[in-house]
């Protein structure tokens, strides 16, 4: 959208967007940057490492994050950072003027300072909480930059709102697989495996399974499995992630429905079987998927009570799908009211935030369920917010 297309206020919100992300990211440069890591790692410090093999969607390097700990568990965390796809998404990028404009913005392109506060040193990655029960698990988080659920690996040309020609990177497998390497060269042989992601990282938990037990941890057997908010209905899924994302044939082979997610896990389940524990965790009114769904449906790309409604009753199907599943899948559901006001809803994602710590109304946290099941006890918290499943 060109500049003389918007109000006056849209472009003064731009500006204070800008800004604001601008001034924060030179803040966590000077003074809150995990250092790059030199050597082996010390114990409860967070560390960048740069992959030289990998790629940003906008063609800048790429890094992951690691944290040694005391213990053999390992946690792979798969970040989030939206999803592009078709030309129009991609074209659209996340900045902070867009987000405070409400502009149209769908996925991060690359991985500037201001992203690490999405990615650790909160929720689940925080350290020295005791409320944390995951402080002394090794952790490797996998961040995301690229648009396309972490498994895509080509090239994807777009004309940009300037009208100029641009390439998006769709190198999320290959980002992945480089950043597997460097996790089983730090942390061989977990004795429990704790496979978790929030937002598109949470759709790519059933997608990249399979090759971390197959190719990276074959020899354990204590394995867990978190998407938390994983839903977006879209009857394309996979010409998109065959087309689009050149995903490799064993990710978009099983893609058979508008449910991307169940279509995953129903995969997954089939070769694993009972051997995993499953897990899903989400708001019954996410107020930024429903957002995305409005967009997929309607070419609309905001939220309202309406499609709230829509995304409430479209979770209950998936929840009961996933049941079909397994009866054992877990499910974690939080009713958190979104702080953005004017938008409604519910929040979306609680893993990686100060609310994995807070209470639902059944007297649970998200800390305390997921502390749980990754021992073996799983049981669904807050089913009454989607009014139980028949």
């Amino acid at each position: 959208m060109q500049k003389q297309n918007l109000t006056r206020n849209q472009i003064t919100m731009e500006y204070i967007g800008d800004f604001v992300e601008n001034r924060i990211g030179e803040r966590i440069e000077k003074r809150y940057e995990a250092p790059v890591l030199e050597g082996m790692p010390k114990d409860q410090v967070w560390y960048r490492i740069p992959i030289p093999e990998g790629l940003s969607g906008d063609g800048s390097g790429y890094h992951i994050y690691l944290k040694k700990a005391e213990s053999s568990h390992l946690c792979v965390f798969l970040s989030g950072g939206g999803v592009a796809w078709n030309e129009y998404t991609a074209a659209r990028p996340v900045t902070g003027a867009k987000v405070a404009a409400g502009l149209p913005n769908y996925y991060w392109n690359n991985l500037r300072p201001f992203t690490q506060i999405m990615n650790i040193n909160t929720g689940i990655t925080e350290l020295g909480n005791l409320r944390n029960p995951f402080d002394h698990w090794n952790m490797v988080v996998i961040t995301y930059a690229t648009g396309d659920f972490h498994v895509g690996e080509t090239d994807f040309p777009y004309t940009a709102e300037d009208g100029s020609q641009q390439i998006l990177h769709f190198h999320g497998h290959i980002n992945f697989q480089n950043a597997m390497r460097v996790g089983k060269k730090f942390f061989p042989d977990p004795d429990k495996l704790l496979i978790a992601g929030d937002s598109a990282g949470a759709f790519a938990v059933p997608a990249v399974t399979n090759e971390i037990l197959e190719n990276y941890y074959p020899e354990c057997r204590d394995i867990t499995l978190l998407s938390d908010s994983a839903q977006l209905l879209y009857r394309r899924w996979r010409r998109t992630a065959r087309e689009v994302w050149g995903a490799p044939e064993s990710v978009w082979e099983p893609l058979h429905s508008s449910n991307i997610t169940v279509d995953w896990y129903r995969n997954l389940h089939h070769i694993w079987g009972e051997r995993l524990r499953y897990l899903y965790a989400g708001s019954p009114r996410d107020y930024l998927l429903s957002s995305y769904y409005n967009d997929v449906a309607n070419k609309s790309y905001t939220t309202n009570h309406d499609i709230q409604e829509i995304y409430f009753r479209q979770m209950r199907q998936m929840l009961k799908e996933l049941k079909g599943i397994t009866d054992s899948f877990g499910f974690f559901i939080y009713n958190f009211r979104n702080l953005r006001m004017m938008l409604g809803g519910t929040v979306h994602t609680i893993v990686r935030h100060r609310n994995f710590y807070f209470r639902t109304r059944s007297g649970v946290s998200m800390a305390e369920w997921l502390g749980d099941a990754v021992n073996g006890k799983i049981r669904d918290v807050g089913i009454e917010f989607v009014d139980g499943l028949p």
